[in-house]
């Protein structure tokens, strides 16, 4: 990851409600969420989410996929993980054994 994008990705999420949509993208999994669905949650009205989640998918953190009627969001954990991984490539001294920062659980493949 360059230094160029990982500053992108910062700066879309250093706003709350591009923040707390991302974070609730991420709890959802691999399936994602209904625009709707985010709205709600969120408390906040559809016209300004739609400008949050463009700026988290301009930054490449976000997929949108059209299913029917619907806008689907979810996170795209490959990006998320490559941004965490940029910010710790460092860490502990260089060593190779961190962990990986996260993987997406699909609900239906967890049953």
């Amino acid at each position: 990851m360059e230094a160029a994008h990982t500053i992108t990705a910062l700066a879309a999420l250093a706003q709350e409600h591009r923040l707390q949509a991302f974070r609730f993208l991420v709890q959802q999994g691999a399936d994602g969420a209904a625009a709707g669905a985010i709205a709600d949650h969120l408390g906040i009205p559809a016209s300004s989410l739609s400008f949050h989640l463009g700026q988290l998918e301009r930054a490449g953190l976000v997929m949108r996929v059209r299913k029917s009627r619907s806008l689907i969001y979810s996170a795209d954990f490959a990006a998320m993980n490559a941004l965490v991984g940029y910010l710790m490539e460092n860490c502990c001294g260089g060593a190779t054994n961190c962990a990986p920062a996260c993987e997406p659980v699909n609900e239906r493949n967890a049953a």
